[in-house]
């Protein structure tokens, strides 16, 4: 196991303090530079306790580990400045960069499918145009449409077509995720992975991400793309400082604050994927359901997080001030780490608070 002072001698390498004033979290990273503390004891955490947590981190498939407490970096370890495939993680982006549209008017989140003239191939019923922009951010539009980028348990578990009626079943659907995609590129005129550069990369400083990290995926199943992109642990972590300061950023309004609060908020029971809650295109902790946010670990109510296969995770924890970026190298086939491993991972990191 790594000892606590090489933990420490880590984090002192990492980079300099670089403070900003602000509201919720304390600091803001400066430029393109983060807040590093030079003893995770400053912050009220043991450093001993954050080296066993790297080092259980070391025996799975974790790529990037960054753990920011009120805006500045805790302790980071592996390759933060890598470029991922963010998969799943991409639809909380949209769901963010659709906030200011919805606040300006531009998005009617009551609009059904025929209102906005859209259709697929095969082409939709009169019943599933029934399904309105709000039943897709909730994933309850009962469209169970082939898609495209789905992975073989959700193609397992997706209900047959014409089943269900739009907003009475929630399933994790892909359908949803890509059309709104779709959706949002008709109505504001913007393309998405330039809409996540221009309303957030650069007012928040992200400093690795551009437009040019997109790919649309297309195919037969579905009109309606995909759209992953790549992203830094160092990016995403400022992402998820924005989500923790509800859409604000020094200062300055990035994502609306109510839209922060109602997409981030219980919509839906998640028990058919083993979690316990669904806002819009984001997960959220839920006491007493049925599943934990995460498995190994109890986070409070009020929690949520972005996730993609394989193992990524963006977790918000509020009542600790706390973001937490979790990466694997999944451009290696087959290489993931389990939700009860990431679990017990936040709860190594959890353990070193110091009471």
């Amino acid at each position: 196991m790594r000892t606590g002072n090489l933990f420490l001698l880590g984090c002192l390498l990492a980079g300099p303090f670089l403070l900003c004033s602000c509201g919720g979290s304390g600091t803001f990273p400066r430029d393109d530079r983060w807040a590093v503390v030079s003893r995770p004891e400053r912050l009220g955490y043991d450093s001993g306790q954050l080296a066993e947590a790297r080092a259980y981190s070391e025996t799975i498939n974790t790529a990037a580990v960054m753990v920011v407490v009120d805006g500045q970096v805790l302790c980071q370890w592996g390759d933060v400045d890598r470029k991922f495939n963010t998969h799943s993680i991409r639809k909380s982006f949209l769901s963010a960069l659709c906030g200011r549209y919805v606040r300006d008017g531009v998005i009617d989140l009551d609009q059904t499918m025929a209102q906005l003239e859209i259709d697929d191939n095969p082409p939709l019923t009169g019943e599933e145009k029934k399904a309105t922009v709000r039943d897709c951010l909730k994933a309850r539009s009962a469209v169970y449409h082939p898609a495209l980028y789905e992975s073989a348990g959700m193609k397992r578990r997706r209900p047959e077509r014409h089943t269900m009626k739009a907003g009475t079943h929630w399933y994790y659907n892909n359908w949803d995720f890509n059309v709104l995609a779709t959706i949002f590129e008709k109505t504001t005129g913007k393309k998405v992975f330039e809409a996540i550069e221009e309303d957030i990369a650069r007012p928040i400083g992200m400093q690795d991400f551009s437009a040019a990290d997109g790919t649309y995926i297309t195919g037969d199943d579905s009109i309606h793309p995909a759209y992953p992109f790549r992203v830094t642990a160092r990016d995403l972590a400022r992402f998820g400082l924005l989500m923790l300061n509800e859409g604000q950023w020094n200062g300055v309004e990035v994502v609306p604050r109510d839209w922060v609060r109602q997409s981030t908020r219980y919509h839906s029971d998640a028990a058919l994927y083993g979690s316990d809650g669904y806002g819009y295109m984001w997960w959220v902790a839920r006491d007493h359901n049925k599943y934990p946010h995460l498995p190994n670990v109890t986070l409070a109510e009020g929690t949520y997080s972005a996730r993609g296969a394989g193992g990524h995770y963006l977790l918000i924890l509020p009542a600790h001030n706390m973001v937490i970026v979790h990466r694997v190298n999944t451009d290696i086939k087959g290489n993931s780490v389990a939700k009860g491993d990431f679990g017990k991972l936040v709860d190594l990191i959890l353990q070193a608070a110091k009471k």
